[in-house]
């Protein structure tokens, strides 16, 4: 997975990058077809905002959090993108069998 961070208003720290660099390891551990990762942390007077969108085969995923500490914001934003990535796994998976529930003899018996 491509991470790339960025911040408007606010220094990304190597504390930072590596708090994240461990939360999205999460994410990736629950779908591993992840292609890239934008993360954008903004802070507005009192308020800390993580913005996230991922790049999946075949779509996009955005999850945002707003909190008053930005590694809350980022715990928020990151659950809030594992169960979206879980749903889609889901959502891709197909849960039908094939060949029906029961197994089928060919009389050779």
């Amino acid at each position: 997975m491509q991470l790339s961070i960025s911040g408007h208003h606010v220094e990304i720290s190597e504390s930072l990058k590596n708090y994240i660099n461990s939360k999205m390891q999460k994410v990736e551990r629950h779908f591993d077809q992840v292609i890239d990762a934008h993360v954008v942390l903004d802070v507005e007077k009192q308020r800390h905002k993580a913005e996230t969108t991922l790049q999946l085969s075949g779509s996009t995923i955005h999850a945002a959090s707003e909190n008053d500490d930005m590694y809350a914001a980022i715990d928020a934003m990151v659950d809030k993108l594992d169960r979206q990535v879980r749903k889609h796994k889901e959502k891709i998976s197909d849960h039908h069998q094939r060949e029906g529930g029961i197994k089928q003899h060919n009389g050779d018996d």
